[in-house]
């Protein structure tokens, strides 16, 4: 029997959850660790949870594969993937690259709106840090870096970028220890913002660099130009 931390629907609802809410409650589950890695994930379980039939369940587990949360084998079932260090790495590594190798072509053609967009984006971080809400700050963030690389015109890129953002932060609360200083998360993106601001294509890069290398400490080994 699985357990879920996500509130059922009340007694009396009109209608069932669709399946951004059951996507939603299960995607939360798996990224704060109430559902650890291996944990087995049935449709008939899952759509008695919800309260809802097992077709929106597995459109929801649809989209949490997508995402690469959880893997699905056929007879084997469902299962929450793993978040190792190993895969962490080269999801940080495939990051670097797409935002850094997109910047300049950010740099030299924004939109009107960029900045306006990422200055509401960081405040609504703030909102969610004085909140207390890691995982709305976390999806806020992965917006902002997203609607960067929306300007570099490389749309092909976005799914991707979007998944190593979701195992980014996943592996991230996973390995913290303690209380986290959601204010200095959000105030980070500031020198971001600021750097693309000023036009300077060196100046945005190496702060995107700095960026990704010290949100997790791996050592000089994975971002070797990077002094952390």
């Amino acid at each position: 029997m699985v357990y879920f931390s996500t509130k059922s629907p009340s007694r009396g609802a009109s209608r069932p959850p669709k399946a951004s809410a059951a996507f939603n409650a299960l995607k939360r589950d798996i990224m704060l660790g109430t559902l650890p890695a291996g944990t087995g994930l049935t449709e008939l379980d899952l759509a008695a949870h919800f309260q809802c039939s097992q077709g929106t369940v597995r459109e929801a587990l649809l989209q949490l594969q997508e995402e690469g949360l959880v893997r699905r084998q056929g007879h084997r079932g469902t299962q929450v993937s793993d978040c190792t260090e190993d895969e962490a790495v080269e999801m940080f590594r495939l990051r670097d690259h797409i935002e850094c190798a997109g910047l300049p072509r950010v740099m030299r053609s924004p939109s009107a709106s960029l900045i306006d967009d990422l200055n509401a984006m960081m405040a609504q971080m703030l909102q969610a840090a004085d909140a207390d809400d890691e995982l709305l700050l976390a999806s806020i963030d992965r917006d902002f870096h997203r609607r960067i690389l929306q300007d570099a015109r490389l749309p092909a890129l976005d799914p991707i970028l979007h998944r190593c953002l979701v195992h980014n932060h996943r592996f991230k609360i996973s390995r913290s220890r303690g209380v986290r200083d959601l204010q200095a998360t959000a105030h980070r993106h500031r020198s971001l913002i600021d750097a693309i601001a000023s036009g300077d294509i060196a100046r945005a890069s190496a702060a995107m660099r700095r960026h990704i290398a010290t949100i997790v400490d791996f050592g000089p080994d994975v971002f070797p130009e990077t002094q952390q």
